[in-house]
Order: structure tokens, then sequence, then C-alpha cells
């Protein structure tokens, strides 16, 4: 028997393994796992070089738990390891055999080796009182040997019996880790962490993996169906995506994948941690930040990278340049996707825009070079018309009418067409276009997009009159006298509580509603702002009162009869009934303001009733 101190460069590496080398103690059976998929790929290719006698057929890993002995073991039919092996990398902290293997195979097969670290091992002593290694080399003639360590410096490394190559890890699990005990517990996550290893898994004699995932194989393999399962493998109970994107790169970087448009239904449901990250089909983690550009987060799917470096927990990105290297690839290749649907099915692309717009603004916002390539196929819905726009095709739908002074594009929008359906019936009889901006991301893209496009300009289709909405400098004077134009504002004069209201009084189309409520552009998308919680001066203009315009249509017929009437209190309510009908429009009537408009109303449809019984007798 053999007794000796692991060799380390500290004496307290125990305690820091036991606390702080992994955040999430379940991490151990991954790497345990991982090791034994590593000496199983190990042996695969030996056996392909002719350095293996005999049969390797039987490759399962399996894991197994003894409640009695409070054990967890994880058997392996890799290669197996000597005595000196056993010394060498076990004993040796950090001085991994994955990395020997690999400079020594480099270029002879796809080895496929997971582990780069050497400390895989000693996470077990993160929920272990003691730890057992029983292992028997699949070299000829090699004898079995085991060694045990009870989370100290010291081991003990002896001769034993084993029938056949591989190696067992067993765990006798501690008091405080007694969860890892339970099968359930587990099955977790081992489905978790384990469910594409590439070696078949096996856990309650059941096999809980698929070894051959989607995304390790070619797209020409694959047909649609095999993408909705595996679809369907990842996320059971979503909805069959959009479409998806196959990602196969072998240079200057190693990267495969599958990335899927999903459908989003609730604008305001949407979930950032669907990527799974794998490395060599071992998950790693969902938090892909680094790797995957901002707006690619809402996507769905599966990347797969030996490239992108890992510190020792593999659960957190470092910076390198590979890492930007696959963001930009990534990027590229979406935005290449969807310039080809568009090109190749507008009709099916302009059906899944609802989805598809909010990837797609996202993208413009955050990413310059996807912006580049999206300005050919991000699209505008026509507000009521069910018809698609690119921004060229709006530019010259619109040439005409559509510019202001500055020689800008105006682009009309409404954030919600059913509210705001008046001031865009009013917009549409101008000759104007009005398109829908109305997703969690718009009012993002629209202030973005006025900085990138700079011959734009968006403005919300109730932000002023229609007249005024494309600003040409063009002024109507009202058909009433200065005196009545004079009366009629002071009548519209309100003290509204946190509304601060504007009179003007102009002369408009007699089919012009007789007052119209509007916010101004820049104060409204500040209010919004402040509401959304953005800081700095939204946060200022937040605390202000609403700005709100009364523009008073001077020319509608009714304001004839108001000017004429001599019942001051009839004169008043019909004034204050026609300003809250506009106030309502723009959802600013509220509380007792809202109370007395009902209260109001009635109190006015009785007095017609009442004056109509009277005229009747």
């Amino acid at each position: 028997m053999q007794k000796g101190s692991i060799r380390v460069q500290t004496e307290n590496i125990f305690p820091i393994i036991k606390k702080f080398l992994y955040s999430d103690h379940e991490i151990f059976i991954r790497e345990l796992v991982s090791n034994a998929v590593d000496a199983t790929q190990k042996l695969k290719t030996y056996s392909s070089l002719g350095e293996v006698k005999g049969d390797i057929d039987n490759i399962d890993i399996n894991i197994s738990i003894d409640k009695e002995k409070k054990t967890l073991t994880i058997s392996d039919k890799g290669v197996g390891m000597t005595a000196e092996e056993v010394d060498k990398y076990i004993n040796q902290v950090a001085f991994s055999g994955a990395e020997e293997f690999l400079e020594k195979y480099k270029g002879k097969n796809e080895a496929n080796i997971i582990g780069h670290f050497g400390l895989g091992f000693y996470s077990s002593f993160m929920v272990s009182d003691k730890v057992e290694i029983i292992t028997k080399s699949y070299q000829e003639g090699a004898k079995a040997v085991r060694w045990e360590c009870d989370g100290s410096p010291e081991y003990t490394l002896e001769q034993t019996e084993k029938e056949s190559r591989g190696t067992d890890i067993v765990l006798y699990i501690n008091e405080e880790s007694a969860e890892f005990l339970e099968t359930e517990r587990i099955q977790h996550i081992l489905e978790k962490f384990c469910k594409f290893l590439p070696v078949p898994i096996k856990f309650e004699d059941k096999q809980i993996n698929n070894i051959n995932p989607a995304w390790t194989k070619k797209p020409a393999d694959l047909t649609p169906q095999d993408y909705q399962d595996f679809y369907k493998e990842l996320y059971p109970f979503s909805e069959a995506p959009l479409f998806w994107i196959h990602l196969n790169v072998d240079y200057p970087f190693n990267l495969t994948g599958i990335l899927y448009f999903p459908k989003v239904k609730q604008r305001f449901e949407i979930q950032k941690d669907k990527i799974q990250l794998y490395s060599n089909q071992v998950f790693v983690t969902d938090e892909v930040k680094d790797i995957v550009p901002e707006f690619l987060m809402l996507l769905h799917g599966v990347i797969d990278s030996p490239d992108i470096p890992l510190n020792v927990s593999r659960s957190y990105l470092q910076g390198d340049p590979n890492v930007k290297k696959i963001n930009s690839y990534i990027t590229k290749k979406v935005a290449d996707k969807l310039d080809e649907i568009f090109k190749s099915d507008r009709k099916s692309f302009e059906e899944k825009w609802e989805s598809l717009g909010l990837f797609v603004k996202y993208g413009m916002i955050t990413d310059d070079k996807f912006l580049e390539k999206a300005n050919k196929f991000n699209l505008f819905e026509d507000a009521d018309a069910g018809k698609f726009y690119t921004l060229d095709e709006y530019r010259t739908a619109t040439e005409t009418l559509q510019k202001n002074k500055e020689g800008k594009l105006v682009m009309l929008y409404t954030t919600d067409p059913v509210q705001q359906n008046s001031y865009i019936q009013a917009a549409k009889k101008k000759g104007f276009v009005v398109v829908k901006l109305e997703t969690i991301v718009d009012a993002a893209f629209i202030n973005n997009m006025e900085m990138k496009w700079n011959d734009v300009q968006f403005v919300r289709v109730d932000a002023d009159i229609t007249d005024n909405l494309i600003d040409k400098g063009d002024h109507v004077d009202s058909v009433l006298s200065k005196d009545d134009q004079l009366k009629l504002k002071d009548m519209f004069h309100l003290e509204i509580p946190e509304l601060h209201v504007t009179v003007e009084v102009k002369g408009l189309s007699t089919d012009t509603l007789p007052v119209i409520a509007t916010r101004p552009e820049f104060m409204r998308r500040m209010k919004d702002m402040a509401m959304n919680g953005g800081g700095g001066m939204g946060s200022f203009y937040g605390n202000l009162p609403e700005e709100v315009t009364l523009t008073v249509n001077g020319n509608h017929p009714v304001y004839q009869k108001i000017l004429q009437e001599e019942n001051k209190d009839k004169q008043e309510k019909e004034v204050r009934n026609l300003a809250d009908l506009a106030l309502l429009s723009q959802g600013l009537l509220k509380g007792n303001e809202l109370t007395n408009f009902i209260n109001r109303s009635v109190e006015m449809m009785e007095g017609k009733e009442k004056s109509k019984i009277i005229l009747e007798v």
C-alpha cells in the first residue's frame, strides 16, 4: 500500500475546493460524468488507432445511489488508470490528463475531450466525507488499484480487484449534502447537465441522454421535422418556432448550434435565458450574454463551442478575442438568414412580423452592423390597411406629402390603433400613411432611429392637429372674428389637477372634430421614458404635469350655436363636454373629472329630452 500527501501548492486547497471552487455544488456531477465521458472517448480514439485489443461496444456510463451506505457512484468503461496514472493525474492537483492527451493525439482523431483543468474530480469533495477511486487500465496485464481520500491532503493507494476496465468514483455523501442521495434530485441534475453527452448515460437503468442531438449533424442530413422535434426536446411545452438557423463553422473558431426564432405571443413576457451553451455537448450555462449579441438573447436554442474560454467552474466567460468573433459571426448569420427569407418569401415574412419585429428592432437599436443589413428588411405595418413597407417603400409612398419644411421624411405612427383611431382617420383623409409602432421596443426604436436615420423624424399621429403633423410652415386663420376667437379661447380655459392645458383656436375644415386634444411629441416621449424607468432628464420630466393642447376648430358649425347661446350655464356645460371628449381620446380624463363628465352628459341628455316633451306639448 502506498501512502502519501497530495502534491499541491497550498495546504488549504481542500477548504477552497469545498467552499469556493464552484458556486453551485450540483456541478460536481457534471464534472465527474464529464471525466467519465473523457475516459470513454479516449478509449474510442485508442481503439480506432489499433491500440486497444478486444471489444469496446459496451461503453455506457452508469450512475447509482446506495442510500444505506450513503454513496453515489459514477462508473465508466473507459480507459481506466494504472497506479502511476492515478499518482500523476489525481495526486498532482490541476495537472490535467485531458490536456496531455489532446497534445499527444492532436490531429490524429476527433477525440472530443471535455476536461481542461484537472480540478473537476476534486469537486466531489464539496459534498463528500470520503471519496474512493477503483480503476483498472485498458492496457494488457494492468492491475486494478484503489485510491481513497477523506478530504485532507492524506491519501492511500493500493492494489484491488476489478474485473473490467474503467473507473468507479464512489462518493460517501456528507450529512449537509444528503439531497444528493435522492433519486429525483440526481435525475434532475443529469437531465440538466448531461442531456446531450456523446456517450450513453444511464441512471436507474434508464438512458437519460440523446447522444446525437440535431446540432451535431449536418444540415443536409436533417429535415424540417427533425428541427421541430429537437425544439420540442429542448422546450417541451412551447409553441412551434417560426424558423431556425443552423450554425456550423470550423474556422477561425469551432462553433455549432441551432438558433430558433420563437413565436412571441405576449409582448411583455420576454425571457432571455433560453439559449443553452454547451462545450462538446456538456451543458455549461444559459447565461450567454457575452457570446450572443444582446438582441438575440430573445432567441431559443443551443450553441456548442470548445473554443469559448471558461474559468475553472466552466460557468463564466472570460474576455477573449474568440468571443467577439463568435458574437459577430452569429449576428451576420442571423442577418443573412432574415434577408434570405424576406427576399424569397416576403408574404411569410410579413405574417411572422409581429414576432420577428421584436428581434429586428432590438438588433437595429443595439448593433450598427446588424442595422446596415436590417434596413433592407425591417418593416412598418400600415395602421389599418394590413400593408407593410420597408423604409425605402414608405419614403416612396409618402414622398410628396410627408416632408417637413426641413426636408425630412415625417413618419406618422400610432401606439394604439384603437384609441387613436380618430387621429388616424383624420391623417388618412389628408393622404398621409400611418404605421403601427406599438411593441415594447418601439419607444427606444423611435428615439434611436431618429439619431441613426438623420433624415427621418417620427411623429405620433395624435401629437398635433392633422394640419400641423407635417410642419410645412403653413398657417390657416380661423373664420371667426378676433373677438369670437378670444371668447371661445376663454370658454375652454380649464383648471384640471395634474394637467397643464394650452388652448388654441384654428380654422380647420368643417368636417374636422370641434376640439382635438394633442400631447406634444417631445414631452410625451419624456413622460413615457420616465414611466418605463428611464433616468436622467426622463425622471425630471416625469414629475411635471401632463402637457396637453386643446385645438378648437373655429370653423366647426357647433360654435356658431355656442357663441349665440344666451344661457351661460348651458354654454359652459356644452364647452366643457366638448373639451372632456377630446381629453378622453388621449386617456387624460380620470377620477373626479371623468365622473363629472358622465354626470354632466346624463344631465344634458335629460335636459334635451324635457325640451323635446315641452315642444311636443
